[in-house]
């Protein structure tokens, strides 16, 4: 694997040839999304480019059509490679879908030495151990992320390195999804040309240009309401405890719309519900009337704004009471001293969020992407609906970072060991000066690729 996701290859980025850059690939109900970006010198992520294309393969977050599918990446794909002025061969992509799932499981490892500190190999070693844990059939694991650690008898450790003791133990967060839904992700992104740098959980990437650390800190529930389904992650004590997929998504609405006012398309419904709708159906004005034209000549399709505010006031209430009831069922409603952070494009219902507040109890904001990332509030990408694509982008190129200075660390300690009486940090202290936990990137990337060989592939490159 290339030690940076990406090289830029067009003269016009030659002076920055070497530049850490990352393409997130969302692959939703609706669209298909693609960003890449790198850290400018301020800290901050700068996207340097994005391309979209309707999805036309997909239904409730699976894929469904490889063939229709592949196409919109393409088409995505190449309108980014254009508008950044890149060559793109490798992708961060997100999954969503209902058969995602997640499993509490512990893990320890008994270390031989009690007298040396814990290190981040410790931890390694421990979180790529639970790779070997058995799933049910046909399931395959996404990604393991722990909750907090114990070393022999101390408890709830956030971070374990530098602690003395023989067994590291923690609990974990497995999550995993159906290994066929996601061999058809693994196909489209390589009937593409594009190797998959890694698989992410959409509301996780959508958590990581949305919420803050103070949320995660003080407990906080993400809802991404896309277009196919409803995803969730909940984070307390700056630790992702729960996610769950809700099947249905703002699609349903639209369908709804469509399924009551007779004579109207999909595309008319759509349009209404963005630019018409509410979830509140009490501050429709009684006597606005919209009226859509009617197909080859029949009569127009007179919609009261109030009865439109109804249609989508009840599948509304009917998801947001699923969202409620999933987090009182996963024992996480009581711990949100943050409430729901509402982010996708079903997030721009019209009073969305008030009615979430009525339906629920808890304080309810809109997420827009604004956390790690440099975006103006006027710029076209500043809108949840770009949430999952924008922290995709970010998860690469964090991960290739994090990959870089592993490496590093490891060429310093060959270094220094042949050099006598040379003083360098030792890697606990490096380590602690990183943003980020040790995530099991390889180790993820050599489980999907378990999933399928070269040989399954040789057909689909046959149309290129």
């Amino acid at each position: 694997m290339l030690e940076l996701n990406f090289k830029k290859t067009r003269k016009k980025h030659e002076e920055i040839e070497e530049a850490k850059i990352a393409v997130g690939l969302d692959i939703g109900t609706t669209k298909v999304v693609a960003f890449v970006g790198q850290r400018n010198g301020d800290g901050k992520i700068e996207v340097l480019g994005y391309g979209k294309h309707i999805s036309l393969g997909v239904q409730r977050g699976q894929v469904i059509n490889i063939d229709k599918t592949a196409n919109a990446i393409r088409n995505a794909i190449t309108q980014t490679e254009n508008k950044a002025d890149i060559d793109i061969d490798t992708v961060m992509v997100g999954i969503a879908g209902q058969h995602i799932s997640n499993t509490q499981i512990s893990g320890e490892i008994k270390r031989r030495n009690s007298d040396s500190e814990i290190s981040r190999e410790d931890v390694r070693i421990l979180i790529d151990d639970m790779f070997k844990v058995a799933v049910n059939p046909g399931s395959q694991i996404i990604d393991i992320i722990p909750q907090e650690y114990t070393v022999d008898t101390i408890t709830g450790l956030d971070d374990p390195i530098g602690v003395l003791g023989t067994q590291l133990s923690s609990v974990f967060n497995v999550i995993t999804g159906n290994s066929q839904h996601i061999k058809n992700i693994i196909r489209c992104v390589k009937r593409c040309k594009l190797e998959m740098d890694g698989l992410v959980v959409e509301p996780i990437a959508s958590a990581e240009v949305v919420l803050d650390k103070k949320e995660k800190e003080t407990g906080v529930a993400l809802v991404d309401i896309g277009g196919g389904t409803t995803d969730i992650a909940v984070f307390v004590n700056g630790i992702l405890r729960h996610t769950a997929v809700i099947p249905i998504g703002g699609d349903v609405v639209t369908d709804d719309i469509k399924a009551v006012f007779k004579g109207i398309v999909k595309e008319e419904a759509e349009m209404l519900k963005v630019k018409h709708g509410s979830c509140i159906p009490n501050k429709g004005n009684e006597n606005h009337v919209i009226s859509i034209p009617g197909i080859k000549g029949r009569p127009a399709t007179e919609i009261p704004v109030v009865d439109l505010a109804e249609v989508i006031a009840a599948r509304t209430k009917e998801i947001i009471q699923r969202i409620a009831d999933e987090l009182k069922n996963a024992n996480c409603f009581d711990k949100l001293g943050c409430g729901i952070v509402l982010t996708g494009g079903g997030a721009q219902l019209k009073d969305i969020k008030e009615y979430t507040e009525y339906i629920t109890g808890l304080s309810v904001r809109i997420g827009n992407p604004e956390e790690k990332i440099a975006i103006e509030k006027n710029s076209e990408w500043y809108h949840p609906m770009y949430a999952t694509g924008l922290g995709l982008m970010i998860l690469g190129i964090e991960k290739g970072e994090e990959l870089h200075a592993i490496k590093e660390e490891q060429n310093e300690k060959t270094t220094s060991s042949k050099k006598a009486g040379k003083q360098t940090k030792k890697p606990e202290e490096r380590n602690s000066e990183r943003r980020d936990k040790y995530r099991p990137w390889e180790k993820i990337k050599e489980a999907l690729s378990s999933l399928i060989n070269d040989d399954d592939m040789d057909d689909d490159f046959e149309d290129d």
